[in-house]
């Protein structure tokens, strides 16, 4: 049986705060997008961003070796932005749609009709 010092207990409380650290920030923001169903104050390019830089390097992984905590906390990061982004576009192909029903076609407007007119 492993013996379990103060040591590999701070290692292991180390490497779960860095695989789940970069999560923490976007679990109340997902919260508020799903309670509020108004994406407008999150931008998808932080998504984009985040993740482009986490699936380079999981490749980079590939070539070179580096530490697995840094590579499991790639593969939280794709996953969470992945939802989020997924919740972004739902949200806002919903409010969308609403929106989209209360347009008129410009053909109907009274301002088309009076240039007509003239």
């Amino acid at each position: 049986m492993p013996d379990i010092t103060f040591i590999n207990l701070v290692n292991w409380v180390a490497a779960s705060a860095m695989i789940f650290g970069g999560v923490v920030p976007f679990i109340p923001q997902y919260l508020d997008i799903r309670k509020s169903r108004n994406a407008d104050g999150f931008s998808l390019f932080v998504c984009l961003t985040l993740l482009i830089a986490n699936i380079l390097r999981i490749m980079f992984w590939f070539g070179k070796h580096f530490e697995l905590p840094l590579l499991a906390q790639s593969f939280i990061m794709v996953v969470t932005m992945m939802a989020l982004v997924e919740l972004c576009v739902r949200v806002k192909r919903e409010t969308e749609i609403v929106s989209a029903k209360q347009r008129r076609f410009l053909g109907k407007s009274k301002y088309f009709q009076l240039k007509l007119r003239k």
